[in-house]
């Protein structure tokens, strides 16, 4: 995994990815309408984006996003079909909460619609905690929560 701006090659052409998913999935699916996810807001000081490689191939990505202090958001985390079932979303999910804790955060929040069981799936085994809605984003249905441990 390399961090990377959300606006270089290998970053645009999976978030476009996420984009064709989540209109295939909801029928619809304006960013504009969604909790602001820009690459400034994906980059330093307060974030990063990452994407996984499986060779020289990008596969996977994934942002976080300063909501506080010490409290930041993953966005934007999608696994392209080919490379799904493989561990690539847990690994990615495991070194989005590193970087987090490298940022300064002690928590983390995201959220998921109700079209994508399998991210809801992942989170909770992940260990996040359902938490009340934090962002109005209008094709969320689940929010959640988790506290990062320090690194030892």
């Amino acid at each position: 995994m390399r961090r990377e701006s959300a606006d270089d090659p290998s970053g645009r052409a999976l978030l476009d990815g996420f984009r064709a998913e989540m209109a295939q999935r909801y029928g619809a699916f304006d960013e504009l309408e969604t909790p602001s996810a820009t690459p400034q807001d994906l980059g330093p000081p307060g974030g990063a984006f990452l994407v996984a490689y499986a060779g020289e191939r990008a596969v996977a990505c994934g942002g976080i996003k300063r909501l506080g202090t010490d409290l930041g958001e993953v966005k934007r985390m999608f696994v392209a079909p080919a490379a799904r079932g493989r561990g690539v979303a847990r690994a990615l999910l495991a070194e989005l909460e590193a970087t987090a804790r490298s940022l300064g955060y002690a928590r983390l929040r995201l959220d998921t619609g109700d079209r994508q069981p399998e991210a809801r799936a992942l989170y909770e085994a992940a260990g996040y905690r359902a938490i009340p809605d934090y962002n109005d984003n209008p094709y969320a249905h689940h929010w959640f929560e988790k506290d990062l441990a320090p690194d030892p």
